[in-house]
């Protein structure tokens, strides 16, 4: 029964993914045996570390002085070359990122299969890894995930048997796919021309063509290159520049995962908005200015020269009341800028010529009121 069970299982997770969740959730009870398992290793590099002889750290301080002050002199090189570069994709409105996002893993264990290659990290669904997120270590890629886990994934490497990458040569962009050959020190360029420019020692990044892995990144170099005229295609092998059995701790890239479409196009967006921005202090003055004279145009010779005029048709409509009343001339002499607003629109309208004689009738008044 225990056989039957174990086939079943094997077969439902081989055709379905019925099983997922309950291998991602016994991932959390695994996790503890990898800590268990890795734990001496770990104890031994405490040891090691802690009695390490003063020599050889003395000998790696002056080593690591030396290579930093190359890297710094190699850094200051790069630093005019990035900022020309940025000038560059400004000048072609393109918004791809010079320096991608990255989180530092630790590799925890490692697939017992000697035809996979598969290694497990200690970052998972809980960290923000996705499906398909690059890997690399210090020298070059690794490989990509392809296993999510609540704090842990699994990394599928290059050489693997399964994995093709997309790559360039360095020295002259010449495009190919490198695929895993099963040994972690080879890779294999597929359907290369017998005549294309590739020789040994090219290097060999990542072309960014699968939409998959960031343009730029080191995968191999060219070992070996054979020439066969009976055939199409010559037959080149190269080894990964990163360290596939050695590296411990490896760097999660979180690239764009934008299609070179949308990314010219919110570059242009950007760009639009930005000219916008930058002709905003010459162009507000003159975008309200155009949008206040067709208001302000019909107003300018009705207010300026009307408004005393229907003041005073106002003012001489409400005497009586105000003469009567005069508990009510405030009031009315506090609301006659609501009046004189309708009204200058309406008695223009029907009494064009009325204005003229209503100034002289308007004079006496101003006065009275202001009297009272």
């Amino acid at each position: 029964m225990l056989v039957v069970l174990s086939v079943a299982v094997m077969v439902v997770d081989a055709r379905f993914t019925l099983l997922k969740p309950v291998r991602s959730q016994m991932s959390l009870v695994l996790m503890q045996s990898y800590w268990i398992a890795d734990l001496p290793e770990r104890l031994y590099q405490g040891v090691a570390s802690q009695f390490g002889s003063r020599t050889e750290l003395a000998a790696e301080n002056e080593k690591l002085k030396t290579e930093n002050l190359l890297l710094q002199g190699r850094l200051q090189k790069l630093a005019a070359l990035t900022e020309q570069n940025v000038r560059l994709r400004e000048l072609l409105n393109s918004s791809a990122l010079v320096n991608e996002k990255v989180e530092v893993a630790e590799l925890i264990g490692m697939d017992p299969n000697p035809f996979t290659h598969r290694i497990i990290i200690n970052k998972g669904e809980r960290d923000g890894v996705v499906l398909g997120q690059p890997v690399l270590d210090a020298r070059g890629l690794m490989g990509q995930v392809v296993e999510l886990m609540p704090y842990t994934s699994r990394v599928l490497l290059l050489t693997d048997t399964t994995h093709s990458i997309p790559v360039q040569v360095n020295r002259n962009g010449l495009r190919a796919i490198a695929s895993g050959t099963g040994n972690p020190e080879r890779l294999e360029l597929r359907h290369v021309a017998d005549t294309a420019d590739i020789k040994e020692g090219d290097l060999l990044v990542s072309s960014g063509l699968g939409q998959r892995f960031p343009a730029g990144y080191p995968v191999a170099t060219v070992k070996e290159v054979i020439h066969d005229s009976g055939q199409p295609f010559a037959i080149v092998r190269a080894v990964p520049t990163a360290a596939l059995n050695r590296s411990r701790y490896l760097l999660l890239v979180f690239s764009d995962g934008r299609s070179p479409e949308e990314r010219a196009a919110d570059a242009a967006q950007q760009q639009e908005s930005l000219d916008r921005q930058a002709a905003d202090p010459a162009a507000v003055p003159s975008a309200t200015v155009p949008g206040a004279a067709p208001a302000a145009t019909p107003n300018k010779p009705v207010v300026p020269a009307t408004v005393p005029k229907p003041a005073a048709t106002g003012h001489s409509t409400s005497p009586t009341p105000a003469a009567t009343t005069p508990a009510a001339a405030p009031a009315s002499a506090a609301t006659p800028a609501k009046p004189a607003a309708s009204k200058p629109a309406a008695k223009p309208a029907v009494k064009p010529a009325a204005p003229k004689p209503a100034t002289p009738a308007a004079t006496p008044a101003a006065p009275r009121q202001r009297e009272e």
